[in-house]
This record gives C-alpha cells, structure tokens and sequence, in this order.
C-alpha cells in the first residue's frame, strides 16, 4: 500500500482572513476571466437590472403617499389614475425582479460549470487524481469538492450577488433620504487503476459529458421558474397597494364623511416607506453573514484542492505531454529501431513507498524483452504491486534508471491492475476503454472482434444480459458482476486492444487454474508478451522468467526450466 504524505496545517479551520480573500480572487479569475466574457456581461446586466429595478421600488415606495392626498381629498379621478400607475409600477418591479433571479440562476449554471470543467482539467491532467487520491492525504474528498462544494459555492455566490451588488448603494441613497426626512451581505475509489489505463483524458471528457446533461436540465428548469417568479413577485407587490383599495370603498361611499383630511391621512396609514426599506436593507446585509460564513468554507476547500493541484502540475510537468497524446492509435512507435522489442530496462533499481525509507526493493537490474515472459512472485507487502507502479509510471524510483522503451495501448503496454476498472456506458463501451471512439470504425467486423472475444472469455451471457452491445444499461458494472465475470471482462478488453505487452497484476486471482489456463494460451496466441504479479505455481507454465521479491529489497532472477 501506498504511504500518503500529509501536509502541516491540514485540517485547519478555515477563517474569513488574507488566505480567505487570496483564494476567493483566485476563484474569481477562473469565473470572470476578461470583462468580455459572458459571465463578467451577465454579471453587468444583473447590475444594471438590479439598479434599475432600485428605482422603480422607489417610485412604489411614494406611492402611499399619494394616496394619502388623493383621499384625503376624495379625489376619485385621482384615485383611479394612481392606482393604475401603481399597478404598472408593480407589474415592472415584479417584472424586473424576476429577471433579477433569472440572471442569478444563469450565473449560477455558468459559474458552475465554468469552475468544474477548471478543476476537471487540472484533476484529470497528468494523473492528478492518482497523485491526490492515493499519495497524498492533505486534500480529502477531491471528487465531492469538485462536485458539491463547487456547486453549493456557486449557488450560495449567486444568492449573495444581488444583494452584495444592490445593498451598499441602496445604503447610502435611503440613508441619506432618511437623515433629510428627519431634518426636513464542492476514480477515489478507483483513481490507481484509471491511472493504469492512462485514462484521465477519457474519464475528463465523460465527466464533462455527464455535467453538460446537468447543466442542460438546470437550464431548463431556471426558464420555466422565470414565469412563477413573475408571477409570485407580482402577487407579493400587489399586496401592498390592496389595502389602500379596500379602504377607498368605505371612504368614497362616505363613511368617513366627517373626517379631516389629516385624521383621514392618520387612519390610511401609519408607516413610512423609506424608513421600513431601510431597516429591510439592513436585515438584508444581517441575513448574508450565515451565508458569507458558508462561501468562506466552500473557497478553502475549492482553494485548497485548487493549489494542490497546480502544486502537482509543477511536479509532474514531464508527464504532461504523455497524457496528451495517450492512446493514439495511429501514430508509429516513439523509440529507435534498436529498442522496438524492448519494452523496459532497470538499471540499479531501489523501490520505496512515498514518504517511507523503507526499501521494498534493492539495486535491481532487470531487462523485459518481448518474448520474455515475467512472472513476479514474493509475499504480501514485498513490493509486487509497487514494481509495477514504478514501471507504469505511477511512482517514482528511489534511486535507479527506469526505461519504458515502449508505448501505451496497442502498439505497446497495457495494463490490467489488480482491481478491474469499469466506467459508465455501454457493453461496447467497456471492452474498448479506454478509446475514445470505436477501433477500428464501427461496423459488422468490430462487432464480430468483440463477440468473439467475449466468447473467448465466457462471457457471450453478457450480451444477452444487456440486450446488445449498445445497449445503455442503468446498472453500476460493479455492482451486477461477480469478481470473476469483471476479471473475464478485464481480459476482454486486453484482446480486444491487443498490446504487445501486457502487465497483469494478479488478474486471474478471481478464476479457477482452468479459466486462468485458457486465459493466458489466448494472450500467447495473440502474440502478447505477459508482466505477470501472481502465487500460483500453475501460471510458471506460461513465463520463462521468475522474478522473486524476498521482502527487505532482496530479489531473485531465475529462469525456468522448461520440460
């Protein structure tokens, strides 16, 4: 098992300070990243509305005091000409208020999106998500920090935007029109094997894919709430001019005949708008301290993962421009002439856990050439799995030179790691990952390929347990699989692609010596040159090399006899 490196100060209680403010500006950059981008324009217009929208609320507020006068006056023209403005007024507030929240909402989609698909390339990006996931313990839960934090982060943002925007001017205007009237605020679980497979790219693109479909159906929903929100905020204004209403009935019918104009006055109304908006705007700012305290805890978290993930990027740099031409298929080999059939070299070879001295193994020389199969052998914690760690470029070697003198996918390595790795997707799917498309086009021959190397695999009941290899099935793979059935389907996919090598880390332990036996004869038909960890004395038949791990960084090479 891999040791993970803690960092000091991990686990802190996040504080509303300068580390606050450095890594909220960091965040901003990503969601307005120019003043031309569509967020920093939504983010205007939402200004411009909510100002706007200002205004006629003000133009409302006044409107009590003009009925004072149009019935203190019994003026019934002017009773009818007010209320008319008033309901205009309302329509428009209520109106400008909706688009107010449908712009949030807007914001919201685009923030969150815009910061997922951020973090997705980092994480995805050089085998981030094994170095996170695995090495290091300083950032818990990457996965739920990008997928609920950065959403709760974006909802709480857009609901403080509004008010962060409107309740500083409108502060200061009422304040200043109170003082005159008184004078006169986010593959864990599976991160080692989809390093393996080299497929962050592919697992960045569905990631990406699934968060369209989200974001799609959040569109969607934000559009058909803008008529509710018209028509709930238009209700809600209407209130306030409906009493004046029911009170005119008993007035212009002369009940209150006998009433001065200022003792009629006194019985409309008792309250005085600017001074109840500015108490509200108040009790607004009051509101927004539990959710500036919840924006804090989501910034550090996004913060955090967010360093940590450049501070990989600086570490790992070597291995970018691998990653990004992964599983191409049609390019020709990268190594000379004399290397193409040689896939490793290990010259004085130490292997350690991260963060341990501990040597698992010691000054090892060691040279796999196709043809040559290896068997690695050795008890429970004397570094098997680690050797191939080092050897698919997960971990690095404690002192030593390691070769890989060859490519990934079908023109070089694969490899099948100890726990099989599935994704989201159809039967088809499963047995080309990780490419990105069909290899080669889709069509009667592809078909034929898979069929009959499902068949090879007993697994030809698969496809009648999915319906077809299309299919979209609505299960976890893992969860309708036995062990075996996902080891068998591991082996699918390594002769569907057809390597000319593959490492397999105890990927028979599930399967019977029979199963296992047929298994490797395919591999051998089909030319693969197999890097095998196992126990078994019944998998000697199919390598040349043994490779014993002693524990204490003893090793020993032998070759076997053949009978």
């Amino acid at each position: 098992m891999a040791v993970r490196a803690a960092a000091p100060g991990a686990g802190a209680r996040p504080k509303l300070g300068l580390q606050f403010l450095q890594r909220f500006l960091q965040i901003q950059k990503v969601l307005f990243p120019s003043w031309s981008s569509p967020n920093s324009l939504m983010f205007l217009t939402l200004l411009g509305v909510a100002l706007l929208e200002q205004l006629v609320i003000y133009q409302v507020g006044l409107i009590p005091s003009q009925y004072y006068r149009v019935l203190g006056s019994k003026d019934l023209g002017g009773f009818k000409s007010l209320t008319f403005l008033a309901v205009v007024l309302i329509v428009l507030n209520s109106t400008l208020k909706s688009f107010d929240q449908f712009i949030c909402n807007l914001l919201y989609v685009s923030w969150r999106k815009d910061l997922t698909e951020h973090l997705h390339h980092l994480y995805f990006r050089g085998r981030k998500y094994y170095t996170l996931n695995v090495l290091r313990d300083d950032i818990d839960n990457p996965d739920q920090r990008i997928s609920q934090d950065v959403e709760r982060f974006c909802r709480q943002l857009s609901t403080m935007a509004r008010q962060l925007i409107i309740s500083p001017f409108t502060l200061v205007y009422y304040t200043y029109q109170c003082f005159q009237r008184f004078k006169h605020m986010q593959i864990r679980v599976n991160a080692e094997p989809a390093a393996f497979y080299r497929a962050g790219h592919v697992e960045h693109m569905r990631t990406d894919r699934r968060l369209q479909r989200l974001l799609l159906t959040q569109r969607e929903l934000i559009s058909k709430e803008l008529w509710l929100y018209i028509g709930v905020n238009t209700f809600d204004y209407l209130g306030s001019i409906l009493s004046y209403i029911v009170i005119a009935i008993p007035i212009f019918s002369g009940v209150y005949g006998d009433l001065s104009p200022t003792e009629l006055s006194t019985l409309v109304s008792k309250n005085a708008f600017v001074c109840i908006y500015l108490i509200s705007c108040f009790t607004q700012l009051i509101d927004l301290s539990t959710t500036l305290s919840d924006v804090a805890g989501y910034t550090h978290r996004i913060g955090e993962l967010q360093e940590a993930l450049l501070d990989v990027s600086l570490k790992s740099q070597d291995s970018e421009s691998l990653d990004e031409n992964e599983w191409d298929l049609d390019k020709a080999p990268r190594w000379p002439a004399d290397t193409a059939n040689t896939a490793f070299v290990l010259e004085q070879v130490s292997i350690s856990a991260p963060s341990s001295d501990k040597p698992l193994i010691k000054d090892l020389d060691l040279r796999i050439s196709e043809g040559q199969n290896l068997l690695i052998t050795g008890n429970t914690g004397t570094g098997k799995t680690s050797l191939l760690r080092v050897l698919g470029g997960l971990w690095a070697s404690s002192q030593g030179s390691v070769q890989m003198l060859t490519d990934f996918g079908p023109h070089g390595v694969l490899f099948l790691p100890q726990k099989p790795f599935f994704t989201d997707g159809t039967l088809r799917e499963q047995v080309i990952y990780p490419l990105k498309e069909i290899y080669p086009d889709s069509g009667s021959t592809d078909d034929e390929r898979i069929m009959r190397f499902l068949e090879l695999a007993g697994l030809s009941s698969l496809l009648t347990r999915t319906g077809g290899l299309d299919q979209q099935v609505d299960w976890n793979w893992y969860d309708v699989l036995s062990p075996g059935e996902m080891q068998r389907l591991s082996f699918t996919r390594l002769f569907y692609l057809q390597p000319k090598y593959a490492v397999l880390d105890e990927a028979t332990s599930a399967l019977t010596e029979e199963v296992e036996s047929e298994l490797y004869r395919i591999c051998q038909q089909l030319g693969m040159t197999c890097i095998s960890v196992g126990h078994r004395r019944s998998l000697e038949k199919f390598h040349s090399l043994v490779l014993r791990l002693c524990g204490g960084g003893r090793w020993e090479l032998t070759r076997i006899k053949v009978d």
